[in-house]
């Protein structure tokens, strides 16, 4: 797959996983309404059909002011800090793609992500730590890894899914409490046959549907780090700086305070660094940074 068909494979992406997002959530919607509110089932349809719809729409166009707000990170301006600006500025003209605004999240810890909805309208977040621990060549290999993101619509994609798994995720925790503790709502009619395989398929549902999110979550990420990286060799012509990068954010084991498991994906690197080796290649949401320096030491 070239850049170009990786490209509209992200944009068909997005479009599948917000009608996906909501066609999900008006199920979820319709079965508590169902089965635990008197058959209140249109009603709670309709109601999750509006919700998820609006849900939708927001994450597409303020997914990226949702994420940085959840990060706690703040715009810099070039007079605060003019030598990130200019090497931001130098690999977006490398790359070909407007310059991204500088965000910056204050912590020890070194990592970076990009986000926004296109490249006309891009973010590039980086930690204090990573700003200061970082040589020239390593961070233009960083910088030119985001670029990569924005420059495949990357970015759209997984700060949209950064939201919508959050808020599947919530919902089906708000839904299965309500389902669990609001049985003496239950309609008589549940009993049948019929009603009882609805029940039974809409409480796998309730159950599963977080895991299906966070599934969804793990198979968008790991693929696009690949290509983020041999894209940012290509843009700076030394694999080497980033490889080095990689191997010294492989190395930091400060864990960021600021990230969580909606945002864990956007980072250059997992910032989860509590789990076990074999239970985080798991369930990571990155490639081993091995395997990632490997790749691009043989560039």
């Amino acid at each position: 797959m070239n850049m170009y068909q990786h490209i509209n494979q992200n944009k068909r992406d997005t479009i599948i996983i917000i009608t996906l997002f909501i066609a999900v959530i008006t199920a979820l919607g319709w079965f508590v309404g169902e089965y635990f509110y008197d058959g209140a089932g249109v009603t709670f349809l309709g109601g999750a059909l509006i919700f998820s719809g609006i849900s939708g729409l927001i994450s597409y166009y303020n997914s990226d002011k949702i994420v940085l707000g959840i990060s706690g990170a703040k715009e810099v301006k070039y007079e605060d800090s003019p030598d990130i600006h200019k090497l931001v500025e130098n690999m977006s003209i490398a790359s070909g793609i407007p310059k991204p605004r500088i965000y910056v999240i204050q912590d020890t810890s070194m990592n970076a992500f990009a986000t926004g909805r296109d490249p006309n309208h891009s973010v590039i977040c980086f930690t204090t730590g990573i700003i200061q621990r970082l040589e020239k060549r390593e961070l233009e290999g960083v910088i030119a890894h985001e670029m990569s993101h924005i420059g495949n619509y990357d970015i759209r994609l997984m700060s949209i899914v950064s939201i919508l798994v959050g808020t599947v995720m919530l919902l089906s925790d708000w839904f299965t409490r309500g389902a669990f503790y609001g049985g003496s709502r239950k309609r008589s009619s549940n009993s049948d046959s019929g009603g009882g395989v609805f029940f039974l398929i809409g409480m796998v549902l309730l159950i599963l549907s977080p895991i299906i999110a966070t599934l969804i979550k793990l198979a968008i990420s790991r693929n696009r780090e690949f290509l983020a990286d041999a894209t940012a060799a290509s843009i700076t012509r030394h694999p080497k700086g980033l490889a080095d990068a990689l191997k010294k954010l492989a190395g930091d084991k400060e864990e960021l305070e600021a990230a969580n498991g909606a945002t864990a994906h956007l980072y250059i690197v997992s910032p989860v660094k509590s789990l076990g080796k074999a239970v985080s290649s798991l369930f990571s949401t990155h490639p081993p940074i091995e395997e990632r320096i490997n790749r691009l030491l043989q560039m």
